[in-house]
Formats: C-alpha cells, sequence, structure tokens
C-alpha cells in the first residue's frame, strides 16, 4: 500500500484485525519495514499491524535532502490518518524510535503508549555530531563500503557468525538504499531535539528494550531514562547488542506482544 506525502511515494503494510486496537512499527536507519514481518505476524493475530517504509528506505521515496524526525513522524501520521487510526501504539528500532518521540511531541494524542526498541530520547551529543558528519563524509565517498562495514557492527560479536545470513539480506536491503536516502537520514539524526521530557511527562506506558553490548545505544544511556516514565517497562538483555529483533527474537517479541497486550 501507499500513500502521496510531498509529492512522494510512502510505502506500508496493514495485516491483521480492522479494528482500532492498532500497533505501529518503525524501523531503523538503512531497514525496512520487512524487518518486523515476524512481529506482524505474531501480533496481526489480534490487533493491527501498521509497518511503515520510513522516507528513502524500502519502498519509499527520499522526500527532501534532510529526512528530520519531525518530517518523518508526518509521514507516520499521514499513514495514520489514511487508515482512519485515531488511537495506537508505536513501537521503533533505533532511528524508528527517535521518530516515535517525535510523533509523541506533535501527536501525543495518538497515543496508547510506545516503545524505544535499541533507541534513546537523547540527541547527539558535540562529539556525537562531529562523528556523524564523518559517517556522512563516508557514506558519500562510498555508501556501498560503509555499509559492509556499519551492519555487522551493529551485533554483537558473538551473533555475528551465527546471523550471517540475516547480515547478508540486510546489508542486500541498504545497498538498494540511494546514497541521497542515507545521508538525508543521518542528516536528520544528527540534528534531532533532546526529548527527555517526553518520557518525563509521558501519560502512557513506555517499553525499553535495550542490550548490554550496544555500542550505539549504550547501556549506560538507558539506564538514565529508565526511570524517566511514571510507568516504564524495560527488557534488557546481557548478550545482545543493537539487533535485538533478531539477536533475541523470541525474547523481545514476546516482550513486545505482552507489552500491547497491556495496554488494550
Amino acid at each position: 500500500m501507499e500513500i502521496i506525502f510531498n509529492n512522494s511515494r510512502i510505502h506500508y503494510a496493514v495485516e491483521g484485525k480492522l479494528n482500532q486496537h492498532t500497533v505501529v512499527f518503525l524501523h531503523g536507519f538503512t531497514e525496512t519495514l520487512e524487518i518486523w514481518d515476524d512481529f506482524s505476524a505474531e501480533l496481526s493475530v489480534d490487533f493491527k499491524v501498521i509497518c511503515i517504509d520510513l522516507p528513502g528506505h524500502g519502498g519509499s521515496d527520499c522526500v527532501g535532502d534532510t529526512h528530520s524526525m519531525e518530517l518523518m513522524a508526518d509521514v507516520v501520521k499521514a499513514v495514520l490518518d489514511k487508515e482512519n487510526v485515531e488511537k495506537c501504539v508505536i513501537i521503533g528500532h533505533s532511528m524508528g524510535g527517535y521518530v516515535t518521540l517525535a510523533f509523541a511531541e506533535k501527536f501525543p494524542h495518538y497515543l496508547r503508549g510506545l516503545g524505544l526498541f535499541h533507541s534513546s530520547s537523547f540527541s547527539d551529543t558535540p562529539q556525537g555530531k562531529i562523528s556523524r558528519a564523518k559517517t556522512i563524509e563516508a557514506i558519500e565517498n562510498n555508501h556501498t563500503e560503509f555499509i559492509m562495514s556499519f551492519i555487522p557492527d551493529l551485533f554483537a560479536s558473538g551473533n555475528r557468525k551465527l546471523l550471517e545470513d540475516e547480515i547478508s539480506n540486510l546489508i542486500q536491503k541498504a545497498n538498494a538504499m540511494s546514497r541521497q536516502s542515507i545521508v538525508a537520514a543521518q542528516k536528520g539524526m544528527m540534528v534531532r531535539e533532546d526529548r527527555r521530557s517526553i518520557l518525563e511527562n509521558a501519560c502512557f506506558p513506555v517499553l525499553f528494550i535495550a542490550g548490554k553490548q550496544d555500542t550505539r545505544v549504550t547501556f549506560d544511556v538507558i539506564l538514565q531514562q529508565l526511570a524517566m516514565p511514571k510507568d516504564t517497562v524495560a527488557l534488557l538483555l546481557h548478550d545482545i547488542a543493537h539487533m535485538g529483533y533478531l539477536e533475541a527474537r523470541d525474547k523481545t517479541l514476546y516482550a513486545v506482544k505482552c507489552f500491547v497486550e497491556g495496554l488494550y
């Protein structure tokens, strides 16, 4: 399925019950909505499940020079409006979590709850912005070489051999993206706002899924945020890095399912 947003195609998928008990899944940087296939298959038995290819990813067009978190939140709202969704739970992996928080800031009345799946409410630190600028330069120089080194590093070292087919598939999907789309997402993340106030003032439950081996959203960063919401649910994974939906599929799927069932 698709909508037109700012004269660009946005691709998304809908499965499950045709009711207002809706779960929305947002993927991370260089991923596509297909990462949620197992989650959608499980949750669509009882819920309406919407998975969205964020701008420049999967089947969605690049929308501009910078894909800000606010712009991508507007894309999510446009999809929800097309599907007549008035309330939902949104689960976002990594960059998808940043988009989820931007959505919560702009459209809080839509939310029953949100999940940060290896994600954070913090903005980039000054050093983080410098590092991201260097990443953008590396992508512009050779984006395929960047992808080949970037994606395996998202997994705990002990899981890379075990999940080599899954890693190869992620690399293949990422290589289908244009250089412009990859850079636009990086620019959007570099300028994203600090949104810890969203967690501190949340009138809905928040799910955290975190890996102790994660080098992208480090465990200490997650620990700083767990006490911010009034109602927190957390799954903390010992031998997992940034890709828990593959590295600990059963545990993360169970956590998401229980969280959503509790809200509905």
